[in-house]
């Protein structure tokens, strides 16, 4: 399956999103890069935009940021990359969790590793609408909040397709 499919299948097609849980764990992986990527290219650019001010925070970081010189972007895009891919992968690992805790009240058969698969196809939207909030700055503190109301809706919509418990 090509990545345009399981991006367009995120969408509105929980039965899809349920059947991705057999898709290989590598294929996910790479799926998730493709969003780390993209926010750490937002976060990049707006960084050497100069729309972050981070280093007239202290005068110890502007001292800093001169004597490194042109350093300071090739630092700052494998630093923001790092911490795009620890708070995607935090973020589905803890999804992943709270679907199995959902799973078990359906009475459905859930296990992690198929719930990890899920929960990383399901972030497509969520992302997108954090990304898309951030961008603006509209909605900066409940922003999360309803992004992760929103996981959580395309997992328990998703969980609907899971199989039934054995009694």
């Amino acid at each position: 399956m090509k990545f345009y499919q399981l991006f367009l299948a995120a969408f509105h097609e929980p039965k899809k999103l349920a059947a991705f849980r057999l898709l290989p764990i590598g294929r996910v992986i790479r799926y998730a890069f493709l969003f780390i990527l993209l926010m750490t290219l937002i976060s990049f650019t707006r960084f050497s935009l100069g729309d972050a001010e981070l280093f007239e925070a202290s005068p110890e970081l502007t001292e800093y940021s001169e004597t490194i010189g042109g350093l300071i972007y090739p630092m700052a895009f494998i630093f923001q990359f790092v911490i795009a891919t620890f708070y995607v992968f935090v973020r589905i690992s803890v999804f992943a969790a709270i679907g199995i805790w959902i799973g078990k009240i359906m009475k459905r058969r859930v296990e992690y590793r198929f719930l990890w698969r899920t929960s990383a196809i399901a972030i497509t939207v969520p992302l997108l609408l954090t990304i898309l909030l951030d961008l603006f700055q509209f909605l900066e503190t409940s922003g999360i909040v309803f992004s992760s109301l929103l996981h959580i809706g395309y997992l328990i919509f998703a969980l609907k397709y899971y199989p039934k418990s054995a009694k």
